[in-house]
């Protein structure tokens, strides 16, 4: 597939962002995913993440759908978070902390306990009526969720810290993190983007989505790789090497690991094509 197209529109410490990401699968579906990432939308009580997907045949060109993409994104993002816990994180994981009140906090935490024994939620935002609002709303949806305002203290209670934000500086300490913690880290997707720092990534055994995504454009493995802190052969692994059990995930309790995700367009075009089948009865590949 294509490597992600970047357009940043402006100068400036938080720029928007344009984002295109084509995909297909010969004779079946073509795909393109188009968002804009505007950080400044959370001043004026607007979602930093707007896009479109448009699905088409790849046998035809037709167009067959049009999706609203930041809905799409949200949820496969959580789906590829939960996808990668169920390998890397402790099976008794029962404390989540979310880190980011954005639309993909929800998801994340829903996602998370569908797949580990989440008891207890946590939700931390640089706005604590925001985190409270997010609290209530997983309350709302059958999860245990309270807001917290010290971060340090909420992830050393944590089981599962997964991170989305647009934050350029390390917001999660590595010193903080207790062994047997597993950190999900979706938020950065640009090298001037992190959520955590150097002495996490020493700490961790570290996973990402796309070795070709990450390394690239993930600010919290780019760096390090650029310091000698993390080496290209100390990425333990990727989702494909996961799912296809072609390298082991968590192998011990006391293990801390971590996840870095930067999104793939395959991700988008699974999750669309899924979506058309479903809601139009169509066949796969119609």
């Amino acid at each position: 597939m294509p490597t992600r197209h970047h357009h940043v529109m402006s100068d400036g410490p938080e720029p928007p962002v344009h984002l295109l990401m084509p995909a297909w699968v010969p004779d079946r579906y073509l795909g393109v995913k188009a968002v804009n990432v505007f950080p400044a939308n959370a001043q004026i009580g607007k979602p930093a993440v707007s896009g479109v997907y448009l699905l088409f045949s790849a046998r035809t060109g037709e167009t067959l759908a049009i999706l609203e993409g930041g809905e799409l994104t949200a949820r496969r993002t959580a789906a590829a978070s939960a996808l990668a816990a169920r390998y890397v994180a402790r099976r008794d994981a029962s404390r989540l902390l979310i880190v980011g009140t954005g639309r993909l906090s929800r998801h994340l935490a829903s996602a998370h306990a569908s797949v580990r024994p989440i008891t207890q939620v946590f939700v931390w935002g640089r706005n604590p009526d925001k985190a409270s609002a997010v609290a209530k709303e997983l309350c709302q949806s059958g999860l245990n969720a309270d807001a917290v305002v010290d971060l340090e203290a909420a992830v050393t209670r944590a089981d599962i810290v997964s991170c989305a934000t647009l934050s350029t500086r390390p917001l999660v300490r590595g010193a903080w993190l207790r062994p047997g913690t597993h950190l999900d880290l979706v938020g950065g997707f640009t090298p001037a983007m992190r959520e955590t720092d150097d002495d996490a990534i020493r700490r961790s055994k570290v996973f990402v989505d796309t070795r070709a995504g990450a390394m690239k454009e993930a600010g919290d493995i780019v760096v390090p790789l650029q310091t000698a802190v993390l080496s290209p052969d100390e990425i333990q692994g990727d989702l494909f090497d996961l799912v296809r059990n072609d390298r082991p995930g968590r192998t011990n309790d006391e293990h801390i690991t971590l996840f870095k995700s930067v999104g793939a367009a395959i991700e988008d075009l699974a999750a669309a094509s899924l979506v058309y089948e479903k809601s139009s009865h169509a066949p796969a590949g119609a």
